[in-house]
This record gives C-alpha cells, structure tokens and sequence, in this order.
C-alpha cells in the first residue's frame, strides 16, 4: 500500500504527492488519536471502579511490553482480519481522499491486517493509560511513526526509483522488526526500574 503514494503514482494520476502525503500522514494521526483516546477513556471508566494502584499497573504495563516482545520473537500468529485498504479508491477518489482515508484505517492500526504485536501493545498501553488525554497521545504517537515511511517515497519519480524503494523497504524490513521488539523490551525494563524507584 505504502508503494501506491509516491511522486510517480500520484502524478500519474494527475494528482500532487505532497498533498497526498501530508494527508496520508494527518489521516493516520487522527485514526490513532481516535482509537487511542477512546480506549483511554474507556480505561479511566474502569479505573474509577477499580483502580490497581500505581505498582500494579507498572506490572500490567511491562507484561504487556513483554508479552509483545514474546509475540514478536516466537513468531506467533497474532489475530487479526484478512483486509488491506481498498486500492480500487486509488483511480476512484481524489488524493484527499485517499491521503485522509488510507491514513485513518490504518492510523486505527486493526481494521487492516496486524503483522506485529505493537499493534495490540499499544492499545494495551492506551487502555492502561486510563485517561482519554493520554490514550490520544500513546495513539497518535503511534500511527505518526507508522505513516512517516511516506515521506521517504518522495525520491520516487520513476519507475526504477520504485523498484528501488521496494527493495531497500525489504533490506530495511528485519531490522526495523528488531529495533521495534528491542524498543519494546526496553519500554518493559524502563517501567519496572521507574516503579522500583518510586
């Protein structure tokens, strides 16, 4: 999906990337600050009715930091549903459109396909944070870092740049998966050094 807004694609379609883009990016801001702030607010109904205090949640917190990690490192299959965003909208609505409208569904981060237990991790971490406010932060912050790869795509103005792209995002692909289960492994550590300090 991510390959279907580039400079070369939007223009062959007679429509500016720039805009396409910054929209692809504030869509996907928007998808996880909605989800992020609705599981917040949710969190801080239940915490109002059972509040775990504040070493418990720290617990909760790394455990869910290193169930993801688990996850990741066992190759587990993770639930999910089997749907991408639809490309038929690509030749069908204008870039608006597609920026706001790609970037939201996948700024939710599950109404598409889940290939990583950050995914579920961070709305674990919304849900937690009890507070609508914080559950927006934790989910915007998210998806913004999930939809900035797009901007790395505006080099691509041919079709060999393309091909290009496509085989530095799989070079580029393990390491990243490494990097986003040590951060996560880090998070957990963090969390219980802070709590053990309090």
């Amino acid at each position: 999906m991510l390959s279907s807004i580039t400079p070369l694609g939007e223009r062959g379609r007679h429509r500016r990337w720039g805009a396409t883009a910054a929209l692809y990016v504030t869509g996907s801001v928007l998808g996880g600050a909605a989800l992020g702030g609705l599981l917040g607010g949710l969190g801080g109904m239940v915490a109002r009715l059972w509040w775990p205090g504040w070493g418990s949640l720290a617990l909760l917190v790394a455990a869910a930091c290193l169930l993801a990690v688990a996850v990741d490192l066992g190759g587990l299959r993770l639930p999910t549903i089997r749907r991408q965003v639809n490309e038929d909208w690509l030749g069908t609505y204008r870039g608006w459109v597609i920026g706001l409208g790609f970037g939201f569904q996948l700024g939710l981060g599950v109404v598409t396909i889940v290939t990583t237990a950050a995914v579920y991790l961070t709305l674990a971490l919304s849900l937690l944070s009890a507070s609508p406010t914080a559950g927006l932060a934790i989910g915007a912050t998210f998806a913004l870092v999930r939809a900035l790869p797009v901007l790395a795509l505006g080099g691509v103005t041919t079709p060999q740049r393309l091909l290009r792209a496509h085989h530095l995002v799989s070079a580029w692909a393990p390491a990243v998966r490494r990097g986003a289960i040590a951060a996560q492994g880090v998070a957990a550590i963090a969390v219980l050094a802070v709590a053990g300090a309090a």
